[in-house]
């Protein structure tokens, strides 16, 4: 009895011996597996990045930019067959020879899903080159743009920047991976950025670093004085209720980046409750909607941009009741505007910076100014900027939550007009 029970614990035991390295080869495939893919995409766009800077890979990469329209119709078959040659088929093979080399010399099974993948991008090329068929190039597609351009995944908008925006920026090719370690996710180069609030520390600080990007800049401030116009800053000024007025200007703006706001710290009168939702609330959202109209034409929604200065005080206290409250009710609406798709949206949570508004922060405007510019050009919608490490967790929770409500429980005004 006692044999036949060890005899069992040893069968037991080696069928648990056997299960487990089928479960360790299973993870070794998966981990080299999704690093064989991450390698693949890193590799590609690296390579495309360097077709921008060297000169002699330039030549071959130019013809694939020659071969579209700027609604992304090719200019001819010829064209298109070329750019298909000298840039995707060559990519392809050299990502395909590469990955190839490196699983044969490192030997992991789980290499060659890096293969398989690269060869999906020779698969593709190769019919568009031979067979012409043009509906398999998904970034190329002609046409109007439909969407915003996306966050990790490269679509015909996102891409269509790169032709079309600054063909030194957006280099990736199906993740943003690359351009968000590069910092080519967003190029403010030659772009018109309208500030409000510019007259303030991080007006004046963002005005700087854009200029430092080589944008040009248009001061939006109720204290025109404290700023001098010159050839790449542009003062207007305007009147709190009056955001109307500013249509016109808006329309040649590229990115609006709305920063102004007004602090009254421990008062609850009457009064400092209709200022605070004024200023921080409801003129934001009127320039917000003014801007929103003039994303016409079709490729607007790639090039348009909103920026609002919503605060940390959207998830922590401020030490100043009304402040937080009328700063979480505008980035509340943000999110909920966010839904729509008009444009892309970015929000600015800041945390306490010295200011007229906290002469008491820990961190300098000119500090917040370049760390903005920095996650921004990574192309991160929700901008963090704080000291305070609670912040990164409890906003995204927040934010998330907070989206997934409206976008249950709200509907756009085209699906209102639908249904009416």
């Amino acid at each position: 009895m006692i044999n036949i029970l060890a005899e069992s614990l040893t069968e037991i035991g080696s069928r648990l011996q056997i299960d487990g390295t089928l479960v360790n080869a299973c993870w070794q495939f998966a981990i080299w597996g999704f690093f064989s893919l991450l390698l693949a995409e890193i590799l590609r766009d690296s390579y495309h990045a360097l077709c921008h800077q060297v000169n002699w890979l330039s030549k071959w990469h130019n013809k694939h930019h020659a071969a579209y329209r700027r609604d992304l119709s090719i200019v001819s078959l010829k064209a298109y067959q070329e750019s298909q040659l000298y840039h995707d088929i060559l990519e392809s093979s050299l990502l395909l020879a590469v990955l190839i080399i490196i699983a044969l010399i490192v030997q992991q099974t789980g290499l060659w899903l890096g293969v398989v993948y690269a060869c999906t991008f020779l698969f593709g090329a190769s019919l568009r080159y031979f067979q012409c068929s043009i509906e398999t190039d998904y970034n190329h597609l002609p046409g109007p743009l439909d969407t915003v351009p996306s966050v990790w995944w490269v679509n015909r908008t996102y891409h269509w920047r790169h032709h079309f925006d600054d063909v030194d920026a957006y280099y990736s090719g199906v993740f943003s991976l690359v351009d968000k370690i590069l910092g080519t996710g967003l190029s403010l180069k030659g772009k018109t950025v309208a500030l409000t609030g510019a007259s303030g520390a991080l007006g004046q600080a963002l005005t700087a670093q854009l200029l430092q990007h080589n944008a040009k800049v248009v001061a939006l401030t109720t204290n025109p004085d404290k700023l001098i116009s010159d050839g790449r800053l542009k003062v207007i000024a305007w009147e709190l209720g009056n955001e109307a007025e500013l249509k016109a200007s808006l329309e040649k703006v590229d990115i609006l980046i709305i920063n102004h706001g007004i602090n009254v710290y421990t008062s609850r009168t009457p009064q400092a409750i209709d200022s605070s939702y004024e200023v921080n609330t409801f003129s934001a959202l009127r320039l917000m909607d003014i801007f929103l109209t003039t994303v016409t034409g079709p490729q607007a929604k790639a090039t348009k941009e909103i920026w609002v200065n919503t605060s940390e005080a959207e998830v922590s206290p401020a030490l100043s009741p009304l402040y937080e409250l009328s700063k979480r009710t505008l980035g509340n609406l943000v999110t909920l505007k966010r839904l729509d798709g008009d444009c892309v949206i970015r929000k600015l949570i800041l945390g306490p910076f010295k200011s007229q508004l906290n002469p008491y922060g820990v961190m300098s405007a000119p500090q917040v100014a370049r760390a903005i510019l920095f996650l921004a050009r990574r192309d991160f919608r929700n901008i963090i900027v704080t000291v305070n490490p609670l912040t990164y967790l409890f906003f995204p929770l927040k934010e998330i939550s907070t989206w997934f409500y409206y976008r249950i429980f709200s509907k756009t005004a085209k699906k209102e007009n639908l249904a009416s």
